[in-house]
């Protein structure tokens, strides 16, 4: 269990988060234009994913982390260009950076790996040059994942790893920011339309709060 301590040092930094967030302050969005604006210098395509993607979709909610699609050649070059500079890898060899001045983990996702358990989803990390939109405000010059791709891919790994619930509560949450209806599961790979339509029917549930 944690201490008095602890929770009283996360439930600081909780509040901390919840007030930058909406002003785009928080580590995790500084982390992420950074990054974004070396990898554009670079023409490296790539595109935030996960919890800052959902923000930029339009549900605020809070993440310490940034997660994004580039290909494992691409992912070499900035490395090269960058290690020591601003980054350092989690551990020599890893995929996984860290951005040292903000002290924020990067994740790397690639085309190359499939969503969730990354081994029964029939489909993979897509393309990051074909899927990318600019979605302005705070997040001007950033590329994040489009809407459809965000929520196939949210759907696809709950429905892999049941054991993250978060990327369900995204979905619920992301259609009912953007008014979606129940046909926009047509758009969505045949793998996650049913999963879809049934979130789709929580998000119809009014909360009386």
């Amino acid at each position: 269990m944690l201490t008095k301590k602890q929770i009283s040092e996360n439930f600081a930094e909780g509040l901390r988060l919840m007030d930058e967030f909406p002003l785009g302050a928080a580590p995790a969005q500084k982390a992420a234009r950074k990054i974004a604006k070396a990898l554009a210098d670079m023409n490296i395509p790539y595109v935030v994913a996960d919890g800052l993607a959902v923000h930029a979709h339009g549900h605020a909610r809070a993440t310490v982390d940034v997660d994004l699609i580039m290909t494992k050649a691409d992912l070499a070059r900035f490395k090269e260009r960058w290690l020591g500079l601003g980054w350092v890898e989690k551990f020599k060899g890893s995929r996984g950076l860290r951005d040292a001045e903000f002290n924020v983990k990067v994740d790397i996702l690639t085309p190359d790996e499939k969503p969730g358990d990354g081994k029964v989803t029939p489909f993979h990390f897509p393309d990051p040059s074909t899927v990318g939109t600019e979605v302005g405000g705070i997040w001007a010059g950033v590329k994040v994942l489009d809407l459809r791709t965000l929520i196939e891919l949210k759907l696809a790994s709950g429905i892999s790893s049941p054991h993250r619930p978060q990327d369900f509560a995204d979905v619920i949450q992301l259609i009912r920011a953007n008014k979606l209806d129940r046909d926009f599961s047509g758009r969505l790979h045949q793998y996650t339309r049913a999963k879809y339509e049934e979130l789709w029917g929580y998000a119809q549930v009014e909360e009386d709060f």
